[in-house]
């Protein structure tokens, strides 16, 4: 699952959504939709802006963890794949 935690970092940074806006160039219902992990589709353009202007990496506003039905179904497939070979 993909977390988008631009909240946390933008109350370590004490910036407001509105700052954000206003430096990125991105509109403020987007950052909102950010902000609040609502978004169903990212931009890229908009992740690198946002990173340029917090001076952070992507993985400080973006998060990973395992889905455990997808990494059974992985592990399937992969030892699928390795008797097949």
């Amino acid at each position: 699952m993909i977390k988008i935690t631009l909240s946390r970092k933008l109350g370590e940074l004490r910036i407001t959504q509105s700052e954000l806006a206003e430096a990125t160039g991105i509109r403020a219902n987007t950052i909102n939709d950010l902000y609040h992990d609502v978004a169903e589709r990212v931009n890229l353009e908009h992740l690198d802006r946002i990173c340029e202007a917090l001076g952070c990496n992507l993985s400080e506003i973006v998060e990973f963890s395992p889905n455990q039905l997808r990494t059974v179904r992985s592990c399937t497939s992969q030892s699928v794949y390795k008797q097949k070979v």
